[in-house]
């Protein structure tokens, strides 16, 4: 039997994680705090809201019991969202607390916390005690779990401060269409991972007004320049936004109708308002709540993020979109290289 792991969030990215850790031969245990949903997923081993069309494995077993989730395991892997990521740490760490339980620690989500503005390492590391965890690591990359789950070929990177967890990791995970590698960039790898969510939301919103490849094109590039500015305020190496974690993550992202932040832009585009667009997707967007946060962050960084200030003025204060455009366009012109 291979390493004990728990997923916590059985949302689209933690179920196919899951799948692929039992694939890989470990020992998986599935959190939810959805009765109704790990019920399903014992007895009919689906997952029917998050993942069309799939059966996962039997020997996946789902609980909404967080403390049996976790008993003697080897790692915890959360991909919960952004903005649960504290409360579930926080009920974590008491129960390994408690059990004087000491594990690797992973999260797959991609976010920055509101009001705090921390990266979700920080957050985890704040909240579970350090006689608790061997290690904090982020697995991130251009990974859309509808692709992973058809074994399409996924190029993703664990980064971590310890280089040791980082390769067992990479071991944990990767196979034949799943391609890890490491990284201790951590900064640049959940500074990517989070804003590239917001240049999403301005593609679709592209799209949905009707402009085409130049201007998606324009949007990512640019938009790419700007998380690099703010990503490297924090000490981030710049070459970690020319791979994965940055423009493979954006180009997925930001192009994918299979990507939910693309999808609420999308419909932003069309004219639907904040409030219908969240409530039709039924899912989280984090790239509403990231914006609102890396907007904020922003200036008090005093870093320039036109873009990303564009789509907090639309989300948080209705201004009109093509407006909006047209004001990002009619900018005073400047040099490319900054």
């Amino acid at each position: 039997m291979g390493k004990k792991i728990a997923v916590l969030g059985a949302g689209s990215w933690g179920s196919v994680l899951a799948s692929l850790l039992d694939e890989n031969g470990s020992d998986v245990k599935l959190w939810s705090y959805n009765l109704g949903q790990v019920k399903e997923f014992n007895e009919r081993h689906t997952n029917s809201k998050y993942i069309k069309n799939f059966t996962f494995s039997e020997s996946i077993v789902a609980t909404n019991d967080l403390a049996e989730a976790v008993d003697n395991v080897d790692y915890i892997l959360f991909v919960v969202p952004t903005q649960a990521t504290r409360s579930v740490a926080e009920q974590v760490a008491a129960i390994l607390n408690k059990r004087n339980q000491q594990v690797n620690i992973i999260h797959a989500s991609k976010g920055i916390e509101e009001k705090t503005y921390l990266r979700l390492s920080q957050v985890l590391s704040q909240e579970i005690n350090p006689q608790n965890r061997k290690s904090i690591s982020v697995l991130s990359g251009p990974s859309q779990a509808e692709d992973v789950v058809t074994k399409d070929i996924t190029l993703v990177t664990v980064a971590s401060d310890n280089q040791r967890a980082a390769k067992e990791i990479q071991d944990l995970f990767m196979n034949h269409y799943f391609r890890v590698y490491t990284s201790d960039d951590v900064i640049g790898v959940e500074i990517g991972a989070a804003l590239k969510n917001i240049i999403a939301l301005g593609a679709g919103a592209l799209y949905g007004l009707g402009y085409k490849d130049n201007a998606k094109a324009a949007l990512m590039t640019r938009g790419l320049a700007e998380i690099s500015r703010l990503g490297t305020s924090f000490g981030a190496n710049p070459l970690t936004f020319t791979g994965l974690s940055g423009v493979g993550d954006v180009i997925v992202t930001a192009t994918s109708t299979n990507s939910r932040n693309w999808r609420a832009g999308n419909e932003l585009g069309k004219g639907k308002s904040l409030k219908e667009v969240i409530e039709n997707m039924g899912m989280v967007i984090e790239g509403i709540a990231t914006t609102r946060a890396a907007y904020e962050l922003s200036k008090k960084r005093g870093v320039e993020m036109p873009i990303t200030s564009a789509i907090y003025h639309v989300l948080y204060d209705g201004a009109d979109i093509k407006e909006t455009i047209n004001a990002l366009m009619t900018r005073e012109g400047r040099s490319e290289i900054e």
